[in-house]
């Protein structure tokens, strides 16, 4: 595993991306390769991130169509996929890259930590590691990474408006169980903070048994306050 890229989907996200960039510069000095894939936003986003990423392009909106676009565009011989409003730990790149080294593993995610005001969100980071660790599952939240090989071999992500990381952790489990580093990623936990916390944990929980009912991700997304693109 020679190679990183790290993958990061926006939209709108002016405020955030120009710090989130910036912190990855000591991976780009060490080689990894930051590839920023916008949904069509229509603030400064792309301005900011054009100086600060090797790449910038554009795809259509929707986590698992930008992701996949960036995968595309990517040289890396392992994808690492973050959220801009996630930040990675220091050695991120040195502990995917020799994790990965055991070809036991294809895949995997970070642990990770929800900062925000509620004092729950201790309780739902560790619940949702743990939920992780016992299910296969990761989350977008937990920066999944994955060796290009795998990632072809599934079929990419989804292109759906929600779940798109739950759907492609079940398509990967058939590859190899993942890597759950216990090294910290840290998230915003903005939603929570808006929303509510309880009401957040609630939302969730019922969207995912939804999902796993059959309830199509539409209109999942719908429910979460997202409205996915006409296709």
């Amino acid at each position: 595993m020679s190679s990183l890229s790290i993958i990061v989907p926006v939209l709108d996200e002016e405020a955030r991306i120009g710090p989130a960039l910036m912190a990855m510069s000591p991976f780009r000095q060490r080689g990894a390769e930051v590839i920023v894939a916008d949904g069509g936003s229509s603030d400064r986003t792309i301005e900011i991130a054009r100086p600060l990423a090797d790449r910038v392009i554009a795809a259509p909106r929707g986590r698992g169509a930008q992701m996949n676009a960036g995968a595309a565009a990517a040289r890396g011989e392992v994808l690492l996929f973050l959220h801009a409003d996630t930040s990675l730990p220091p050695e991120a790149d040195t502990l995917v890259l020799e994790g990965l080294r055991d070809t036991t593993w294809k895949w995997g995610r970070f642990d990770v930590r929800i900062e925000g005001r509620s004092p729950w969100l201790p309780v739902v980071s560790g619940f949702m590691n743990w939920r992780s660790m016992i299910t296969h599952v990761a989350t977008g939240d937990q920066a999944i990474f994955v060796t290009r090989t795998a990632f072809e071999a599934v079929g990419h992500f989804p292109d759906i408006p929600l779940m798109e990381d739950v759907a492609l952790s079940n398509r990967l489990k058939r590859v190899s169980r993942p890597l759950c580093l216990t090294a910290r990623v840290v998230s915003s936990g903005r939603r929570f903070d808006e929303r509510g916390a309880i009401r957040m944990i609630l939302l969730m929980w019922r969207l995912r048994l939804e999902y796993w009912l059959g309830v199509e991700p539409t209109t999942l997304a719908r429910r979460y306050g997202y409205i996915p693109r006409d296709n």
